[in-house]
């Protein structure tokens, strides 16, 4: 078991949305936890490292963005912020730079660095889903990262088949599972009924997520207001998203509560009784949460079909991937629509034996994706120490 490292060590880690904060987070605190202060952490996060002691050098604003269309008009930004990360990499000289997800921001600082100083260990934490479309990628990745920590228990051996040495260390927001409660103090806190319907509403947390996904969310409630009773919604959002989600939900078609911060939105999870979620990380929390749920996400014509060109496998959701079947149910750009959406909701909501058959499905995936081992933020903190440091 790797220990506190024999020297001292710097590291950057850089993300570049919420979903890599929360990982780099995690991340600091099983650094800290290992190595204690023998550990230096500099780098680019949000909120969440904030919390941990990370000065950042910019805020997320720019580079929490995906897709296409919506990616350039801020490349101008996007590739300042790229220099900027690169160049004080270069002036301070970390053992480690750590990219984390955003692949579209962080492997152009990986690709800028391995050209201007080759010596600079670079780490992939959350490798794009190259084995999903674009395979050749992982070739390329090998040109400009050292070592990938892979969240995915057949990631390892698909990266170490082109040459990028590939460690499996589990998907950390499995280490969440723990906070997925407080249900009936948040259905207090916020006036709602210990038996109200509650609908937890997730349209993203980027700004085009909410343009394009937003507005048939609202309209699937909407439907569903008129076939189930009482029903309450509740929308966990995030400070860079907050006003635009506000402004967005005036006039919504049921009583709703727009909460911020992990706690309110851990414990919505727990008090929801089901979920409408745009595909990413929320899905897989949700499903540690045990929160029956329908997974939808749309995005620009443009970006969509080229994604429809590239994807090689059958479904967006992990825990779908692991089961290798459609235990939650997914709509894709045109097939997401407010009606298909609401009749997907509908008997999750009202039929208990359905919501019932769902959750066995999710604590079957959240097993293969490693819970009930070691924390997967601990393994990749070791993984790079060994990798920094290796015995003998």
């Amino acid at each position: 078991m790797s220990g506190a490292p024999a020297n001292p060590l710097t590291l950057m880690l850089v993300c570049g949305e919420p979903s890599g904060d929360r990982l780099g987070a995690q991340l600091m605190a099983a650094l800290k936890a290992i190595a204690g202060d023998t550990v230096k952490i500099v780098g680019v996060g949000g909120e969440a490292m904030a919390a941990q002691g990370l000065q950042s050098l910019f805020p997320l604003d720019a580079t929490a963005v995906m897709g296409l269309r919506e990616v350039v008009p801020r490349i101008p930004t996007i590739l300042a912020r790229v220099r900027q990360a690169a160049d004080f990499a270069v002036e301070t000289r970390p053992d480690a730079v750590v990219l984390i997800d955003s692949p579209d921001f962080t492997h152009r600082i990986a690709r800028r660095l391995k050209r201007i100083a080759p010596r600079i260990a670079t780490i992939n934490y959350v490798a794009p889903q190259v084995w999903a479309s674009r395979a050749y990628r992982a070739r390329a990745m090998a040109d400009y990262f050292d070592l990938v920590l892979a969240l995915l228990p057949f990631e390892a051996p698909f990266f170490e088949g082109y040459g990028l040495r590939a460690v499996f260390v589990g998907h950390p927001a499995i280490e969440r599972a723990e906070r997925m409660t407080g249900g009936d103090g948040f259905r207090a806190r916020h006036g709602i009924a210990p038996d109200a319907p509650l609908l937890a509403v997730l349209p993203g947390s980027r700004t085009n997520e909410i343009r394009f996904i937003f507005p048939a969310f609202r309209e699937a409630v909407g439907l569903l207001a008129k076939r189930v009773p009482g029903l309450v919604s509740v929308l966990p959002t995030v400070s860079h998203v907050a006003a635009r989600v506000r402004e967005g939900a005036a006039d919504w078609p049921v009583p709703l509560h727009i909460v911020e911060g992990e706690d309110e939105k851990f414990a919505a999870f727990d008090a929801a009784d089901a979920a409408l979620a745009a595909s990413g990380t929320v899905t897989t929390e949700l499903a540690l949460a045990r929160t029956p749920m329908v997974v939808a996400y749309r995005a620009s014509w443009l970006t969509a079909a080229v994604f429809k060109a590239m994807v090689r496998v059958k479904f967006a959701t992990i825990a779908n991937l692991l089961l290798d079947r459609e235990a939650i149910p997914e709509f894709l750009q045109e097939r997401a629509t407010p009606q298909t959406l609401a009749d997907a909701v509908f008997p999750l909501l009202t039929d208990k034996a359905a919501a019932a058959r769902q959750v066995t499905d999710l604590e079957e995936a959240m097993r293969r994706l490693g819970q009930g081992g070691e924390q997967p933020s601990l393994r990749a903190a070791r993984a790079i120490l060994d990798f920094m440091q290796p015995a003998g």
